[in-house]
C-alpha cells in the first residue's frame, strides 16, 4: 500500500489557475493522499519555523468563548420543510374527520393534500422562507408563509374552475383546512423565529472561520467577506508563521493569535468550522506545506482565490457571496450525513444490545467469578477531534495489574490477562460494553477504532510514529472499522502495523457511506474468526 513520497518540490503547473479550479484541487488532493501513503516514513516537507507552539492567553480566552455545538443549516432547513409537510398533512386529516360537514378522508382529499404540499414547498422556496436570514425575521417570515399558502389555494381554485379537478371535494373542508393550516404554519414559524434568534445570539448558526496568512491579502479578503449582505462567516482570528514585520499583529481589526502549530491546538479547543488559507495560489509550495499540517483537523479548508483574480466556473470551487474559494478538504460526515449516521448507530446498537444481552450477562458473571475487581474497565482514549473519552470494556486483566494508561502493549501469553480475559479478548466480547458508548454518543458503531491516549510502539507515541496520525480523528471513532475488517487488530508491535491501520482509517473517512458502514458491520463477525493477533 505504499505510494510515492510527498514532494513539495514537484514542478508547478500554472495551467490549472486559468481554469475552473478543479485542476489545482485535484493536484492538491493527490499530494495529500500521497502523504498518507508514506505515513511512517520521514517527512520531505520543510516545516515552516515555529517561534512558539503554545497558545497565548488571548488565544485561549477566545477559544474558550467559542465552545458549544453548532446547528447545521442544511439540517435546520430540512427539518423546517419536514415540519411544513407534516403540518399540512395533519391539518388535512384533522379537518376531514372533525371539521364542518366531516365526511372522512377519501382519494380526492388525498390528491388535494399531495398537490398542495408540492405547491406549498415550491412557493415557500420561491419566497425564501427556508433561508436563515428570513427565518430570523418575525413579521416578514409570517407574511411570506401566509402569502405562499394563500397562493396554493388560489392555484387549487383555478384548477377546479378551469379543469374541474377536485370539483367533488367539499368547500367546507377546503376552507377549514386552509384556515387551520395557516394557523399551524404561522405558529410553527414563530417557534422557528425564536429558535433561530436564540441560536444566532449564541453563535450556533454561523460558520466560524480562521484566516491562515496575514498582511494585505488577508485584509482584502476580510473586507470582501464583510461586504456580503447575508454572510454567515464569523472570523475568529488570524494565524500566520511570519513575523510581525511581514504580517501585522492586527489585520482589519482581527488579532493574529499565533503560528500554524498554535492554530492546530486552537482549532481543537474551539468549535472552528472552516480554515481559509489566504495565500496566493501561485505559491503552491507554501500552500502544500500548510495543508500537510492542517488537513488532520475536522474542518472545511478553503483556498482563497480572490487575490489571484481568477475567474472560476462553479465547479471545483465555492463562493461566499461573490468571493471565490478553491475547495480542497471537505469536513467529513457533516449535515444530513451526520444525522443519517447517528440514526444508523442508535438503531443497530439497540438491536445489537437486545441480541447480545445474554452473552454480555454471561461474560459479566464469568469476569466476576474469575478474579477480584469490577466487571467493567474504563480507559481514556482519543475520540472525535482528539477529545478524551472514557471507553467501556469488560475487564480482562487482574485488577492489580490493570493498565488504564496503556503504557505496556498486551502481548501473547501476557501474565496480566486473566483466563476469562484471554477468551473475551480473542473473541472481542470484551468490546461489547462499547455499545453503551454508542448510545451515549461518544462512539459510533463503525469508524476508526479509538486508541488509548498513551498508545505507543518502540517507545514512541503513535502520532510520532505515523505522520498525519490524527487525521483519523476527523470523525467519531467506532466499535468496529475498516482496519479491523482488513485484519489490522490486536497487538501493535511494529510501526508498519499502525501505519496500515491509519491508511485504512483515512480510506474509510474519504469513502464513507451508509452502505459502506453496513458492509463493515456485516463482515465484522466473520473477521473476528481471525484471532491471530488478538491476545
Amino acid at each position: 500500500m505504499s505510494n510515492p513520497a510527498f514532494k513539495p518540490t514537484d514542478p508547478i503547473d500554472p495551467a490549472p489557475l486559468a481554469g475552473d479550479g478543479s485542476g489545482l484541487r485535484r493536484r492538491l488532493e493527490t499530494h495529500l493522499r500521497q502523504s498518507v501513503g508514506n505515513l511512517a516514513g520521514p517527512s520531505n516537507v520543510e516545516v515552516l519555523p515555529a517561534a512558539n507552539s503554545s497558545l497565548t492567553a488571548e488565544a485561549i480566552e477566545i477559544a474558550q468563548g467559542l465552545g458549544g455545538k453548532g446547528v447545521s443549516i442544511p439540517v435546520l432547513t430540512g427539518m423546517v420543510r419536514l415540519t411544513d409537510i407534516l403540518l399540512i398533512a395533519a391539518t388535512a386529516l384533522i379537518t376531514a374527520f372533525t371539521g364542518p360537514g366531516a365526511e372522512g378522508f377519501g382519494l380526492g382529499n388525498a390528491f388535494a393534500t399531495g398537490v398542495s404540499i408540492l405547491f406549498a414547498l415550491a412557493f415557500f422556496q420561491a419566497a425564501d422562507v427556508y433561508q436563515v436570514p428570513v427565518m430570523r425575521q418575525g413579521l416578514s417570515q409570517l407574511g411570506r408563509v401566509a402569502a405562499g399558502w394563500t397562493l396554493v389555494f388560489a392555484m387549487f381554485a383555478l384548477l377546479r374552475t378551469t379543469t374541474g379537478v377536485g370539483a367533488g371535494i367539499a368547500d367546507a373542508w377546503i376552507g377549514s383546512w386552509y384556515a387551520l393550516s395557516l394557523i399551524g404554519l404561522c405558529l410553527s414559524r414563530l417557534i422557528v423565529y425564536r429558535l433561530v434568534r436564540h441560536w444566532m445570539d449564541n453563535g450556533r448558526l454561523e460558520r466560524r472561520a480562521i484566516i491562515v496568512g496575514g498582511g494585505t491579502a488577508a485584509a482584502e479578503l476580510i473586507h470582501d467577506l464583510e461586504a456580503q449582505g447575508d454572510n454567515d462567516i464569523r472570523i475568529c482570528g488570524i494565524f500566520d508563521d511570519r513575523s510581525n514585520d511581514r504580517s501585522p499583529p492586527v489585520v482589519a481589526g482581527y488579532p493574529k493569535l499565533g503560528n500554524i502549530s498554535a492554530l492546530v491546538e486552537f482549532a481543537r479547543l474551539a468549535r472552528i468550522d472552516m480554515l481559509i488559507v489566504c495565500i496566493p495560489l501561485r505559491a503552491e509550495k507554501r500552500v502544500l506545506e500548510l495543508l500537510r499540517k492542517l488537513w488532520v483537523l475536522p474542518v472545511d479548508i478553503r483556498l482563497s482565490a480572490h487575490t489571484d483574480k481568477v475567474r472560476f466556473r462553479n465547479r471545483g470551487a465555492s463562493f461566499i457571496g461573490t468571493v471565490p474559494f478553491v475547495d480542497v478538504v471537505e469536513k467529513p460526515i457533516a449535515d444530513w450525513d451526520m444525522v443519517a449516521k447517528r440514526i444508523f448507530d442508535v438503531v443497530f446498537a439497540s438491536l445489537a444490545l437486545l441480541t447480545l444481552f445474554p452473552v454480555m450477562i454471561a461474560a459479566a458473571i464469568a469476569v466476576k467469578l474469575d478474579s477480584k475487581g469490577p466487571v467493567l474497565f474504563r480507559q481514556k482514549r482519543y475520540g472525535f477531534n482528539n477529545e478524551i473519552i472514557d471507553v467501556l470494556k469488560f475487564r480482562s486483566m487482574y485488577t492489580e495489574m490493570a493498565d488504564p494508561d496503556a503504557k505496556k502493549v498486551v502481548t501473547k501469553g501476557d501474565p496480566r490477562v486473566t483466563r476469562v480475559g484471554r477468551f473475551i479478548r480473542k473473541t472481542s466480547i470484551d468490546e461489547l460494553p462499547q455499545l453503551f458508548n454508542v448510545l451515549a454518543g461518544s462512539l459510533s458503531l463503525v469508524g476508526p477504532r479509538p486508541h488509548a491516549v498513551n498508545a505507543h510502539t518502540d517507545n514512541k507515541s503513535w502520532d510520532d510514529v505515523v505522520d498525519g496520525y490524527f487525521a483519523r480523528h476527523k470523525v467519531k471513532p467506532g466499535v468496529t472499522g475498516w482496519a479491523q475488517i482488513n485484519g489490522w487488530r490486536g497487538e501493535v508491535d511494529k510501526p508498519e502495523k499502525i501505519q496500515n491501520r491509519v491508511e485504512c482509517d483515512v480510506y474509510y473517512i474519504e469513502n464513507w457511506s451508509i452502505l459502506f458502514d453496513l458492509k463493515i458491520l456485516f463482515l465484522t463477525p466473520f473477521r473476528l474468526l481471525n484471532t491471530e493477533n488478538a491476545y
